[in-house]
C-alpha cells in the first residue's frame, strides 16, 4: 500500500516550489552599494561641520555639536526642566567621577564622534 505525500501548501511566507530561492542563492545578490554612507557617519559629519552663532554682541564659528550643547546651557539657565534634566543626565554620563581622563566622554557613541569631529577637515568659509 502506497502512501501519497502529503501536499506541499502554497500560502503566507511559503511561495511555490518553484518560485523559491536555491540553496547558495540570495534574495539580493547585488547588496548595498558601495559607497552608501550609514546614518552614523552622516550624523557625526553633520555635527562636525561649522555655524555661526551669536554670542553676546559678537558672531563666532563654531561646530553644530557645540551650537547644540551651547543652546540646552542657555535653555536650563532659564529654567526650562526638561534641558535641565537633560544636560543632567548627559553629564552623569560623561563625567563618570573619576577624573582622571576629564575630556574623554564614556559612552562608545560620544567617542565615536569626538573622534570623527576630530578627524574631519574644517571647511573654509569666505
Amino acid at each position: 500500500m502506497k502512501t501519497k505525500e502529503p501536499a506541499y501548501r502554497v500560502g503566507y511566507a511559503r511561495p511555490p516550489k518553484e518560485h523559491q530561492f536555491r540553496p547558495g542563492q540570495s534574495g539580493n545578490p547585488s547588496g548595498r552599494p558601495k559607497g552608501t554612507r550609514s546614518f552614523k557617519s552622516d550624523l557625526r559629519d553633520e555635527l562636525g561641520e561649522l555655524v555661526s552663532v551669536s554670542d553676546g554682541d559678537n558672531t563666532v564659528e563654531v561646530t553644530k555639536q557645540r551650537a547644540i550643547i551651547k543652546k540646552m546651557l542657555r535653555q536650563a539657565l532659564d529654567g526650562d526642566l526638561r534641558a535641565i534634566a537633560m544636560i543632567l543626565t548627559s553629564c552623569a554620563r560623561v563625567f563618570d567621577g573619576d577624573g582622571d581622563d576629564d575630556d574623554e566622554p564614556e559612552a562608545p557613541e560620544d567617542r565615536a564622534i569626538m573622534q570623527a569631529i576630530a578627524t574631519s577637515p574644517t571647511k573654509d568659509t569666505p
